[in-house]
């Protein structure tokens, strides 16, 4: 199984497992996700939800390219970046807290995951980024949109997304991407994060979130998303695009 779903109390956990490719995002992994929201929906009693990569390495390495960049066309990438686009928006839009615990690199498709996330709990080990202009593209699945969203300045979402470089947990803190960077073990700095929360009643978490889904849905953010979608998809059939794809796979190698 590529992924795990665990129920630890009140807080429900997600576990991209695929630890020899960094936690790169496959199909199996993309139903897991709407395992998860299907999940939360129909359990009143969850208080949390919180998203995390196995090891220490990655927390996740966006989309598997071994399996993605057979994809060529428009036509053929759009399916999967809508799909996996809207499972994310399903995701951010949970009627719960939903808490990124970055244990490592998030980098492409898998910073993207965790952006849309209310928080960000960062490994000082770890680094993350928008490398998609690396690949020629664009972030596909909302990530853009979502950093354009929650940082407080624009102008440095923007920076981000176009030097599409990670940055060290530091910088992604002064810049605003991570809510807290911690040291050691990643289950006492989630533990130490949640343990004021804990005390407020789960109704009142699930209205405060509802305030922001309503703010979401004001402002047309799945219609923000959906354009994201397309564009990535234009440029994904680009010669530049397969070309770069190409290069980094054959440096993998």
């Amino acid at each position: 199984m590529t992924f795990a779903i665990n129920r630890e109390e009140n807080i429900l956990r997600f576990t991209i497992k695929r630890p020899e490719i960094r936690n790169a995002i496959n199909h199996e992994v993309i139903d897991g996700l709407e395992k998860l929201v299907s999940t939360v929906h129909n359990d009143s009693t969850i208080q949390f939800v919180v998203i995390t990569g196995e090891g220490d390495e990655a927390f996740c390495s966006g989309g598997d390219l071994s399996i993605f960049h057979g994809l060529h066309t428009a036509h053929e990438a759009f399916p999967m970046l809508d799909r996996m686009a809207s499972v994310l928006y399903n995701v951010a839009t949970l009627p719960v807290p939903v808490i990124a615990l970055v244990n490592g690199h998030a980098v492409g498709g898998g910073c993207e995951i965790a952006t849309a996330c209310d928080f960000r709990l960062v490994s000082s080990k770890a680094k993350a980024g928008f490398i998609q202009g690396s690949l020629a593209i664009t972030s596909g699945w909302g990530g853009g949109t979502y950093l354009l969203e929650k940082l407080a300045r624009q102008d440095i979402a923007m920076h981000m997304l176009c030097e599409s470089k990670p940055y060290g947990a530091d910088a992604l803190l002064e810049k605003g991407w991570a809510t807290q960077v911690y040291d050691g073990d990643k289950e006492q700095a989630l533990q130490s994060f949640l343990i004021e929360m804990t005390q407020v009643e789960a109704s009142v978490h699930r209205a405060y979130k509802q305030m922001l889904i309503r703010k979401w849905i004001g402002q047309n953010l799945l219609g923000q998303i959906k354009e994201e979608v397309k564009n990535c998809s234009l440029l994904w059939e680009a010669e530049e695009h397969h070309k770069a794809v190409q290069k980094f796979l054959s440096r993998k190698k």
